[in-house]
């Protein structure tokens, strides 16, 4: 079986391809090679051991790809477009020099925002796979992750956004501050410390630091459970994240986007908080954005 095309979603962790055929994926790949691990001349070999028997060996395929395969320390820098603008503009996907001739690599950039600085790559791809089936939605969108997003959209641009590091700042707590001891793993969990942890942040979100060191403490005193410690300290830091993004969720539908489990929590917060939520799978609008991207390029392509 050979590709029409590949589409690619290239993160810091993980590489994922999807082969198509016309606009249906044949076949999904994954690997362990995200852009942390590779430096610029182990990009092409990372992604060829994984879609080499998929490539025509007769002509060029079009691998298109987003995520942070186009970061400064990625394969090549893809650089990024002023918001407000449509989330994908396909025709201006850098094309990448390879060295294998079967390959016609093009990389999406990101967004940027000036004032106050932000930068996405990657989910931008995800929210114009989201907006193919919705070209209509004025509303808010948020993609929960390391670095969450929260994105205003309008008559089908990015209007402006803002990042949370609220997962890198848990999973550093969880892992190397003094709460590594007062907080246990995925399985074991306290929903109800969860949203009360939630609700104090949201109602006293100036006492963050103080409530952080409590979760310790609790533990010392009261034989609080590492179960409830990992249920506060993930709840505190959500409900930090919530009042700060205030002015995105009040009054305003939010999408999540992304994970089955992180967005259960996103909705749950929120939910707590009064908010009108609903979620979307985020590995579909992935790929989804690839392929709306992949019609526009081909006819800036044809145009051009």
């Amino acid at each position: 079986m050979t590709a029409d095309w590949i589409a690619v979603d290239w993160g810091t962790s993980h590489l994922r391809a999807w082969v198509m055929q016309g606009d249906q994926p044949v076949q999904a790949l994954q690997s362990d090679q995200g852009m942390g691990r590779l430096n610029p001349a182990e990009f092409e070999p990372a992604l060829l051991a994984l879609i080499d028997p998929y490539l025509d060996p007769e002509q060029r395929t079009m691998i298109l790809c987003c995520g942070m395969v186009g970061a400064a320390q990625g394969w090549q820098d893809a650089g990024y477009r002023a918001v407000p603008c449509p989330p994908v503009v396909a025709g201006q996907a850098i094309s990448v020099a390879a060295g294998d001739p079967r390959l016609d690599v093009r990389i999406l950039p990101g967004l940027k925002q000036a004032e106050p600085a932000d930068v996405m790559r990657g989910e931008e791809t995800q929210i114009a796979g989201f907006l193919a089936d919705q070209p209509g939605f004025s509303a808010v969108l948020c993609l929960p992750g390391t670095h969450s997003k929260w994105v205003q959209v309008a008559n089908g641009q990015v209007t402006r956004f803002t990042s949370f590091m609220t997962g890198e700042v848990f999973a550093l707590l969880a892992g190397h501050s003094v709460l590594r001891h007062s907080v246990g793993t995925v399985d074991d969990w306290d929903a109800a410390q969860f949203l009360a942890a939630v609700g104090e942040s949201l109602r006293q979100p100036e006492t963050l630091l103080g409530d952080l060191f409590a979760v310790r403490a609790g533990m010392l005193l009261h034989g609080a459970s590492a179960g409830q410690g990992r249920a506060q300290l993930s709840g505190r830091l959500l409900g930090q994240e919530l009042a700060g993004a205030a002015a995105y969720w009040r009054e305003q539908e939010v999408v999540l986007i992304g994970a089955a489990a992180l967005c259960q929590h996103y909705q749950l917060a929120l939910a707590e908080a009064g908010a009108k939520v609903r979620r979307i799978d985020g590995d579909a609008l992935v790929l989804a954005g690839l392929t709306r991207a992949r019609h526009d390029l081909t006819t800036f392509i044809k145009e051009g």
